[in-house]
């Protein structure tokens, strides 16, 4: 029986203000870099933003454990429509505070190839009704922002005119609310009116931030807390990131299992089975910016990333490591350790093929360290998970590396995937995606 994964704090940060001056305090804090909600990625502000015919302001249908969330779509109509026709309904992903849907068509209408329209663009001059669906809270509970995807859905069909079916989906977590929307409006038998479910790049088995950085967000935190907005790690805390993320810790003294350290996780993925873990009736379809054949970034497990040595000050933090026991992943030392962790039965997730994010990268560029080119980004949804393999969300590292070019049909949860060319940027909208998806849309 396989081990389960963990993670070991050898040598614990609290206390670190009484064990060291403030002088040193200070010192460690400024090391660490990075101010402001870790992780949390900028709006796209390149290029221009098409402003919508309409914005519908929404409600979620139901509260999730007493929270209602709260939402928004604009309504893009396709060429020569003046209402409502055939609509796509793309929801946004995973981050800290409210959806900024401008940023949102920017980014996917920006040109993945010269002399293309942007994919928004492709889709209006197709007929197609593009409605960008946003949250008021990105980062709660995704059964509470999947109630703002069900009272889209509806109100697309209500707006509606004529009775051609939906496409609904969207991007990263986006992909993950409305499955879950979908099955839910399934288990409740209300009719959705949805021919093809999609996801973009979305995380089916699980996302990855390396436990590293999650730890020295949290170790950044107690050194340097702000008094004025959320804290380095809100985004790390954050409900979404609990029952998205297949490995994560509370703090950075956190020692234990990492897959099953947080019961919102466990909780999600138990109602997710509850409402029928898909919706069953849509043609689902997976988009994965990460390639197909196995091959992931030049990561090599356990290689320093950053490897600081000043004065008596050491912060070295690692590439996850492959499996093994207790395998060094970070260490902060000013004089006498401060903070060493070790890792073991993880897999290597950070070299794994998948849509990547150049996590490691705005770490060193906040903390001003050198970082090699090749390090700046690393696996955040390995493409195993993008493609919805069929397995059990706790189990499935063991095939972070599969080659899925021949994949049978039943080993995906999904109708039909594609994968990228290389391990491009987590959401990107690349050519090979693109137009196979535009493809699959083409019949409709």
């Amino acid at each position: 029986m396989a081990q389960e994964p963990r993670i070991d704090v050898e040598t614990r940060a609290q206390g670190v203000e009484a064990s060291l001056s403030s002088e040193q305090v200070e010192r460690v804090a400024e090391a660490l870099g990075q101010q402001g909600i870790w992780f949390a990625t900028p709006p796209e502000r390149e290029g221009q933003a098409r402003r919508p015919e309409v914005v519908w302001e929404l409600v979620g249908d139901r509260p999730h454990q007493g929270y209602t969330a709260t939402g928004r779509a604009a309504v893009h109509l396709a060429e020569g429509h003046d209402a409502l026709t055939r609509p796509l309904i793309l929801a946004d992903g995973f981050n800290y505070g409210p959806s900024d849907l401008d940023a949102l068509w920017r980014h996917f209408n920006k040109p993945y190839a010269k002399g293309t329209p942007g994919f928004l663009d492709q889709l209006r001059k197709m007929g197609i009704d593009v409605v960008l669906l946003g949250f008021d809270q990105r980062h709660v509970a995704i059964q509470a922002n999947a109630g703002v995807a069900v009272s889209a859905v509806l109100r697309a069909i209500e707006e509606r005119r004529g009775d051609d079916p939906l496409v609904v989906g969207g991007v990263s977590m986006g992909g993950i609310v409305t499955r879950y929307a979908l099955a839910r409006m399934e288990n409740d038998r209300i009719d959705h009116q949805t021919d093809k479910y999609f996801s973009y790049d979305s995380p089916h088995l699980g996302a990855w931030i390396p436990l590293v950085l999650q730890q020295l967000a949290y170790l950044h935190e107690s050194l340097s807390p702000r008094s004025d907005g959320p804290g380095q790690a809100e985004l790390i805390r954050s409900p979404a990131a609990q029952q998205l993320l297949w490995g994560w810790v509370d703090s950075a003294d956190y020692s234990g299992p990492v897959t099953s350290a947080s019961p919102l996780r466990q909780e999600f993925l138990e109602d997710l089975r509850r409402v029928g873990w898909f919706p069953m009736r849509p043609y689902k379809l997976g988009l994965a910016n990460g390639t197909g054949n196995g091959s992931g970034p030049d990561l090599p497990p356990g290689t320093p990333v950053f490897d600081l040595q000043h004065e008596a000050l050491q912060l070295t933090a690692r590439i996850q490591p492959d499996m093994g026991e207790l395998q060094n992943i970070g260490v902060v030392r000013f004089g006498a350790p401060v903070w060493t962790s070790a890792t073991s039965h993880v897999a290597a997730f950070d070299g794994a093929p998948g849509g990547t994010i150049d996590l490691w990268g705005r770490f060193a560029d906040a903390a001003g360290l050198p970082i090699q080119d090749r390090f700046r980004r690393s696996a955040f949804v390995p493409s195993v998970s993008a493609i919805g393999l069929a397995r059990d969300p706790f189990q499935w590292q063991s095939d972070l590396y599969l080659d899925l070019g021949d994949l049978p049909k039943d080993e995906t949860f999904l109708d039909a995937f594609c994968c990228d060319a290389g391990n491009t940027e987590h959401s990107a909208p690349s050519r090979p995606l693109i137009e196979w998806f535009l493809e699959q849309l083409a019949g409709w």
